[in-house]
């Protein structure tokens, strides 16, 4: 019996100067490049992603404190799958094995049926559609329907690691318009919400991130399409990822530490961090309701 690489099956799409790779494990992003340079840090593909790289965040993004919540009344308890913050981190799908639904050259949906536990006991049929377009770059559709029988909170994100060729961050611009930071505390844990202008955390004008570290949710993004670019002065080239502030209000930015700084992990979100203690921003879907999340990931030459 073969058994099969902790990614599941790749599928390989191609569209004009693009090239991406998808795991059928987690519906993840394992590689996107654009004329031979990466956009999307990639990893080898017979390992287990490093740092959630280019995974889907469903039924939650970010953190849930103490792994418990209280929903519609009735308490419940995650698994505690990062130590150091005693958080349950990132939703309950991107490590199962979702179904290849169809494929081409340029496009493949994944789907999966996450069917409840004890500490979420609620049935969403999930799906992500990667596109590639050679002149609009990659567009990522996440989409979730609550097929079960009673309202289910959600939220969801992806964490993609945007990079230049893989250089370095701090030798790249990086740029993005966010009226507002979540600070945390030593477990990031939300502690307060505060305004970027004047501070580090403002990136209106493009520069350098240097040895900057980041690891904060952004909000007060703009209405429309918001954007955040990483620029390679050598290159002359440009990682972007897009999204509308409708879908996307929240943004995660880490900087990479955990990958050596090669890539800036851009993380479209619907909710802030701990949202399903906070309520804030929180989806509740009722049955047979859905909700959706898209985003653009290109590169942009200059």
């Amino acid at each position: 019996m073969s058994i099969a690489g902790p990614n599941g099956e790749l599928i390989i799409l191609e569209a004009g100067d693009y090239k991406a790779t998808v795991a059928s494990v987690g519906a993840g992003l394992v590689s996107l490049s654009f004329q031979g340079n990466d956009i999307v840090l990639p990893f080898p593909e017979h390992e287990l992603p490093p740092a959630y790289a280019g995974k889907v965040l469903m039924p939650w993004p970010n953190r849930v404190a103490g792994g418990a919540y209280n929903f519609a009344g009735q308490r419940y308890e995650l698994p505690v799958n990062e130590a150091s913050t005693g958080s349950a981190l990132h939703g309950l799908s991107l490590w199962n094995a979702w179904q290849v639904e169809q494929s081409s050259d340029s496009e493949v949906v994944l789907t999966h049926l996450l069917q409840g536990e004890p500490g979420y006991p609620f049935q969403l049929a999930l799906s992500v559609r990667y596109a590639l377009d050679a002149g609009m770059g990659l567009r990522v559709e996440l989409q979730a329907t609550n097929c079960g029988t009673a309202a289910a909170p959600y939220g969801c994100g992806a964490h993609p690691y945007i990079t230049v060729g893989g250089e370095d961050v701090g030798n790249c611009e990086l740029s993005f318009r966010a009226g507002k930071v979540l600070l945390t505390d030593h477990r990031l844990q939300p502690t307060e919400l505060l305004d970027t202008a004047g501070t580090d955390f403002e990136f209106v004008e493009p520069r350098m991130l240097a040895s900057q570290s980041l690891d904060h949710a952004f909000t007060d993004l703009p209405q429309g399409d918001w954007k955040v670019t990483l620029r390679n002065p050598a290159l002359q080239l440009s990682a972007v990822v897009e999204a509308r502030g409708t879908d996307a209000p929240w943004l995660q930015l880490y900087s990479g530490e955990l990958r050596g700084r090669k890539g800036l992990a851009v993380e479209p979100m619907t909710c802030p961090p701990d949202a399903f203690n906070t309520g804030q921003d929180l989806a509740v879907l009722k049955p047979g309701e859905s909700h959706s999340l898209a985003f653009l990931i290109r590169a942009v030459k200059g």
